[in-house]
């Protein structure tokens, strides 16, 4: 009879929102408005979705194996060499493989509590232990109880910054403190899916392509969040050579499709469309932030392109009710922020659109603006 270990029977299923367009026929709605993922509200870049509507007439062939073009044009955008770059299936792809390759029962990985809900996932699916640290009370990442918790058995530590849910970021030197007391037979992960927001907000921020030498540490990073192309799944990884040996052994032939090899070129080329979407996200961040004042509303600064608020209200209840109004937002009750929500910074005209209807919502729930 066949069956799984008991460490995947343990994995808790990451659950995705519902398709906007299901969701329109199930509540009757003709528009909704996404504020959920953490995607760019203005789209793709129009010089990727050209390059790939250009290479459509190749898909009977499989993508080149190797990601050649993508990764000499992330070489150069980087500075790095080919040598060090790992290009997947979103960054969760490499967040998976770096867990598969150094995890195994009886070691174990540090991560923070109100942090990336997938580190627990490979962690699991690894079947290593979990260290989980508390983060401090102001919603920021405590670096020191990081090192605190490093034991003998420690393979890897993963880092996001900036933070998600929190959109908290610690800055380069604390980072470099941080590093200078990490040990030398640890694998670091630095998750910067959000980097270029945090550059985009004049953040002091680590860039941490550029401390990959100094320690083991694999810095991951995203197509899904500036560039504006989470729908072709696509994320990279920059780590010494060794490293992004390991990781390509793992995975699988022909892992990265033409159309995302291609966009991906393109988008890291159109440097005007990032920086129209670095300003289109300070701008939003200001108006939020101005309306939620406002409202009498606690939030968290943030320097990625989602905010998270406390709603004062059960965090599932206005989940629920922002939706039946067309608005998606993420609940935190997960994260155990029972009473607070994560709200993506979209186009001015949503932002609009939801402060209206989170109003609503408020009143509803008997509170008095």
């Amino acid at each position: 009879m066949f069956f799984p270990p008991e460490h995947i029977k343990k994995v808790h299923v990451y659950e995705p929102g519902k398709p906007e367009e299901e969701l329109k026929r199930e509540l009757g709605l003709k528009e909704i408005v996404k504020l959920a993922s953490n995607e760019n509200p203005l789209g793709p870049s129009p010089a990727a979705v050209r390059a790939i509507i250009e290479d459509l007439k190749n898909l009977n062939r499989y993508p080149d194996g190797n990601s050649y073009y993508l990764k000499r044009a992330l070489a150069e955008h980087l500075g790095v060499g080919i040598e060090n770059l790992f290009v997947g299936l979103g960054s969760n792809e490499a967040l998976d493989i770096i867990s598969r390759a150094y995890l195994r029962p009886g070691l174990n990985a540090v991560y923070s509590e109100k942090s990336f809900a997938v580190y627990p996932i490979v962690v699991q699916l690894a079947g290593a232990e979990h260290k989980v640290v508390k983060a401090k009370d102001n919603y920021y990442m405590d670096l020191k109880a990081h090192l605190d918790a490093i034991d003998e058995n420690t393979a890897v530590v993963f880092l996001a910054n900036p933070n998600n849910p929190t959109g908290t970021a610690f800055s380069k030197a604390e980072f470099e403190a941080f590093l200078k007391r990490f040990p030398d037979d640890v694998l670091l992960v630095l998750d910067e899916a959000y980097y270029e927001y945090a550059v985009g907000a004049g953040f002091d921020i680590e860039n941490g392509v550029e401390y990959i030498n100094e320690k083991n540490i694999v810095v991951t990073r995203t197509f899904s969040k500036i560039y504006g192309l989470a729908g072709l799944r696509l994320g990279y990884a920059v780590a010494k050579k060794e490293i992004i040996d390991d990781m390509n052994r793992i995975r699988q032939p022909f892992n990265v499709t033409r159309p995302a090899q291609v966009g991906g070129v393109a988008a890291l080329e159109d440097k005007m469309f990032i920086k129209h979407s670095q300003v289109v996200n300070e701008e939003g961040k200001k108006y939020l932030y101005e309306q939620f004042e406002k409202l009498g509303l606690e939030y968290v600064p943030t320097y990625a392109n989602f905010i998270l608020v406390k709603v004062g209200f059960p965090s599932r209840e206005v989940f629920k009710r922002l939706l039946q109004k067309g608005v998606i937002v993420r609940a935190m009750d997960g994260y155990g922020f029972s009473d607070h929500i994560r709200v993506t910074v979209g186009t001015m005209r949503e932002n609009i659109f939801f402060i209206n209807k989170l109003r609503e919502v408020l009143e509803e729930l008997g509170r008095k603006s």
